[in-house]
């Protein structure tokens, strides 16, 4: 069992085992997602007032908003990348 911390923006982080899936917020059926959570109270808002990048999905059916792009979430939960330092991995 992998109790990694990942940085999910600003401070923020959650468990790497826990994640499901990251996916891009743009398309209707995420749209609907964010908004069938918000109303079921299993939204997690960390974006700090940002523009939301990607969503969380996790095991607990609790969908998580962040402001760093999934694509680059992707590559902390492979362990590719440290959150620090890296221009590719800069904060928006």
């Amino acid at each position: 069992m992998d109790g990694r911390l990942v940085n999910i923006g600003f401070g923020n982080t959650i468990i790497a085992h826990r994640v499901v899936a990251v996916v891009m917020p743009g398309s209707a059926p995420m749209k609907r997602l964010r908004e069938d959570a918000r109303n079921a109270q299993r939204l997690i808002d960390a974006t700090h007032g940002r523009k939301t990048r990607s969503i969380i999905v996790t095991d607990s059916n609790h969908i998580i908003l962040s402001a760093v792009h999934a694509e680059t979430l992707s590559l902390r939960l492979n362990g590719h990348g440290t959150g620090r330092g890296d221009s590719s991995e800069k904060e928006e």
